[in-house]
């Protein structure tokens, strides 16, 4: 579904990304992990057409994308649900819902999708009418991930969706991550929780300094050495 080579990102005259290369494939969750600093956050933005890379190449569905417009690339259901979640805090849970399916013009469908959303997340329901901005940090980053379904993507990008949230609320958000994969949604993963994301996810990517440093399996970087002791605390 997306393949991404040798994609090289600038921020001014740093190099943030230094040729990095991922693939996705449809139905799965695929992972970055990495320190700080590390590219994850702007390889998602780069994808999403937020920035634009100077070099390499960015396939999605066979279709080249790189520095295509982020309105554009939204068009073509690649949705990003941002770091630090970035909803519309004077708008109502509803509206912030209705956001998200702003380029949609199948009403009936809309309304179905809306339905599955507030069973996704039943707190929501309770909310409608309240401002997203009086929301705990929970609340609004189900809904940051509510709104981005809302537009039906075909590749839901998720940056650091468990950041600064209490455990029990980030035990939700996974179970959630993979209720939306089982139900058939493509998703790339960007999250510190090295040891959350490479459970849930089919292959992973450890960055380092805008570069892939390893790759494979969500179980096979669980149990290397040195993801564990770098990634997951282990002595």
């Amino acid at each position: 579904m997306l393949n991404v080579k040798d994609l090289h990102t600038f921020y001014g005259k740093i190099e943030a990304l230094k040729g990095i290369s991922v693939e996705v494939n449809e139905g799965e969750i695929v992972t970055l992990i990495g320190a700080n600093g590390a590219g994850k956050s702007t390889t998602l933005k780069t994808v999403s057409g937020q920035i634009a890379p100077r070099n390499g190449s960015i396939e999605f569905l066979g279709q080249q994308i790189a520095g295509m417009p982020s309105h554009q690339v939204t068009a073509k259901r690649v949705i990003q649900v941002p770091e630090g979640r970035r909803i519309f805090a004077q708008m109502t849970v509803r509206e912030n819902l209705e956001m998200g399916a702003f380029l949609r013009t199948d009403k009936e469908e809309i309304a179905a999708d809306l339905e599955r959303v507030l069973e996704l997340f039943p707190r929501l329901s309770e909310r409608l009418a309240q401002k997203g901005g009086t929301l705990s940090g929970g609340e609004q980053q189900m809904l940051a991930i509510a709104r981005g379904m809302m537009a039906r993507p075909q590749l839901l990008m998720l940056d650091e969706p468990s950041m600064g949230l209490a455990p029990v609320i980030v035990e939700v958000i996974f179970e959630t991550i993979k209720k939306l994969n089982k139900d058939g949604t493509t998703i790339l993963l960007v999250e510190q929780n090295a040891a959350m994301a490479l459970q849930v996810a089919h292959r992973g990517y450890v960055l380092e300094t805008g570069s892939v440093a390893l790759q494979g399996t969500g179980q096979e970087l669980l149990r290397n050495e040195r993801v564990r002791k770098t990634y997951l605390g282990e002595l």
